[in-house]
């Protein structure tokens, strides 16, 4: 008798939620759910790369790297999602750089697949949109399979501790990329804050909401 008015109970309390509730609910858990994912994991060390900038120059992430870390974003020129988050990247960087964690954006698209992902299309981007931190380009899409990136934009949180860049924080920015002024969650900015204040980070993984990387079938 008492499992039966438990139950009773319990269907009482979902039939009560609104709809808004529970798509509130399903939302955060979407956000904040373990990710199933390859490449590297929280708490390993970073793989150190080389890549061309849009200043014809090859870049080093170990050389790029802060004294105190990195946030690594893998991004693109035509995703409307990526577009929608540029501000909000080049606010990372001026916010962070000078505090020892600054920006350093890669574009892991084929541009035979989409053309405005081009390097010379990169260049022309980084001009438009007055990037200040280094735009790379994963030519020959090494890089972002071995970090696991699977999104445009998609953030790995790198931290310097004995020597090495270990991943901290890898999924999205922030939980509103249609409306940066309705942002309630600030992933990156609370990994880099927590990490500053010695604590522990609450998410360190989130779901990376974005476009498909863009390989060649061929």
């Amino acid at each position: 008798m008492k499992k039966l008015i438990l139950s009773f109970i319990i269907l009482g309390a979902l039939i009560s939620c609104t709809p808004s509730e529970k798509k509130q609910n399903s939302e955060k858990q979407a956000a904040t759910e373990t990710v199933k994912r390859q490449g590297v994991q929280i708490e390993q060390k970073a793989i150190d790369f080389e890549l061309k900038g849009i200043d014809d120059q090859m870049h080093q992430l170990s050389a790029l790297a802060g004294d105190k870390g990195a946030i690594v974003i893998f991004t693109c020129n035509h995703c409307p999602y990526a577009v929608a988050y540029e501000d909000r990247i080049i606010a990372l960087d001026k916010k962070y750089k000078d505090a020892g964690y600054p920006v350093i954006a890669i574009n892991p698209n084929d541009p035979t697949v989409q053309p405005e992902d081009s390097f010379d299309k990169m260049k022309v981007r980084a001009e438009e949109k007055g990037f200040t931190f280094p735009y790379l380009f994963d030519e020959e899409q090494k890089v972002y399979p071995a970090y696991g990136a699977t999104k445009t934009p998609h953030v790995f949180l790198l931290n310097k501790e004995n020597g090495s860049l270990v991943v901290k924080y890898i999924g999205a920015i922030d939980d509103n990329y249609k409306d940066a002024a309705a942002v309630k969650r600030h992933y990156v900015e609370e990994a880099i804050e927590s990490l500053n204040n010695n604590k522990v980070i609450v998410d360190t993984e989130t779901k990376a909401v974005g476009c498909s990387i863009k390989v060649s079938k061929g």
